[in-house]
């Protein structure tokens, strides 16, 4: 820790940047802020901070800097291409903390276009965050950072004002390798986001109660973090307070599936989500709460003729949805360990992540160790885990019943699609297998 706090810069005072940066100015530190919107320029002033007119103002003469834009484009905008950029004005050997969410193709990008533009000495940590806006006031978010040894030991302090101690990750890999980490994560986000809408959708075309239903299932060994999260917004009739606008979940599933192609890695399960969260977009639902999404999965009930399913009594039925949502968050658990392997992360590193944060549940905390021995081509005991005939059974259960009903499971079906897949890798096992096993459908 420095002796004497120094003045740090913030650009970008949304709603996440606005908490971040007022934190710093309770711990002490003098921030100079700067963000295109001026009445937040006013609060971030009646807050105790300073504001800048532009971003080259805000960086001046300042050693530490941190950005908390929205996008890739912002950022680029703000650092290097809009009106009065920040990086002309840093000064020498100054850090630069990028904490949006961007792909870690942009940020790799960003750092080799410094050393183009002879900015070689500016300390460019890429240290993506998640928490939501509460935490990032109290200064407990979740930060993953990486960059050069000499960055991070220039910028850790500042990363833990703003992190929970328990929860600042320094990802080993360099620029880009922060980016890796939450996009991993957010696989997880975005499906278990989905799928709360989708097991609430069928849930309904059941005729189940949704609060009673509700209430079993995060009882259930489908408790997922995003499940319980959103279940207020869900079920509020008009899918109220909106906390969590379609459109932020949608930017990181366009950076998942770009970076998927980038790679030549498949992500099924997230290419899915995404095309609903288009369906979404589609009808007007950007701006909503991403709890709103049920409405994808019920405006059919009523109009779609005569059905009827076999299920007759409440168990039965809530048991078909446990069903289903375990089989969602089982595939996209193997669809993040595949995934942040072929980006080559610490795997153990991202299940202490993933099992901490938004993306977090049940069935991950049960199978993320054992799809990391399969990544690494450890053998696992045949007592190893729910059995994989049994998931694919219940899995396969929901969706014919849903077929029956003429409910759309998007996430199921996919789901289903890749266990039957991964079945195929293991022809040759005799008996049951871990349902873990599924990790080899993404080629493990």
């Amino acid at each position: 820790m420095v002796d004497a706090k120094p003045e740090i810069s913030f650009i970008g005072l949304g709603a996440m940047g606005f908490g971040m940066a007022t934190n710093l100015v309770k711990q002490g530190y003098k921030v100079t802020g700067f963000d295109v919107w001026q009445p937040t320029l006013e609060k971030f002033e009646a807050a105790g901070g300073s504001t800048a007119t532009t971003p080259a103002e805000a960086v001046k003469d300042k050693e530490y800097c941190v950005c908390m834009v929205a996008t890739a484009q912002q950022a680029q905008a703000v650092l290097i291409e809009g009106d009065n950029p920040a990086i002309s004005a840093l000064p020498q050997g100054a850090a630069l903390l990028l904490c949006s969410t961007v792909p870690c193709a942009y940020v790799q990008g960003l750092d080799k276009q410094l050393a183009e533009l002879g900015r070689a000495d500016i300390r460019l940590i890429d240290a993506p965050v998640s928490g939501g806006a509460i935490r990032a006031a109290d200064g407990t978010l979740s930060i993953m950072a990486g960059g050069s040894v000499d960055a991070i030991e220039k910028g850790q302090f500042l990363l833990e004002e703003m992190s929970d101690p328990k929860k600042l990750y320094i990802v080993r890999g360099g620029i880009g390798a922060g980016s890796n980490m939450k996009m991993c994560h957010q696989v997880l986000a975005a499906n278990q986001i989905l799928a709360a809408s989708e097991g609430l959708g069928f849930a309904s075309h059941l005729g189940l109660d949704l609060q009673a239903a509700s209430q079993e299932i995060l009882k259930s060994e489908a408790w997922a973090w995003m499940f319980e999260n959103r279940l207020p917004r869900i079920l509020d009739p008009e899918h109220k307070p909106i906390a969590s606008a379609v459109t932020i979940i949608l930017k990181d599933t366009g950076i998942i599936t770009s970076e998927a192609r980038r790679a030549g890695f498949p992500t099924p399960m997230t290419s899915t989500a995404e095309q609903v969260y288009f369906s979404g977009l589609g009808r007007g639902y950007g701006a909503e709460d991403d709890g709103s999404l049920i409405r994808l999965y019920t405006e059919g009930i009523g109009k779609i003729g005569p059905v009827k399913g076999l299920a007759e009594d409440d168990e039965t039925k809530l048991a078909l949805v446990v069903g289903l949502l375990k089989g969602i968050y089982l595939c996209s658990a193997a669809e993040t360990i595949a995934f942040a392997n072929k980006c080559e992360l610490d795997l153990d590193q991202v299940f202490d992540l993933c099992i901490n944060a938004a993306g977090g549940s049940a069935v991950f905390q049960n199978v993320g160790r054992d799809m990391i021995k399969l990544c690494r081509g450890e053998l696992l005991s045949t007592s190893s885990g729910e059995g994989f005939k049994g998931v694919a059974r219940q899995l396969q259960a929901a969706v014919e019943e849903a077929q029956r009903l003429k409910a759309p499971v998007y996430l199921g079906s996919q789901a289903l699609n890749l266990t039957r897949l991964a079945r195929q890798h293991a022809t040759q096992a005799t008996g049951d297998i871990s349902s873990t096993f599924v990790v080899k459908g993404w080629g493990i």
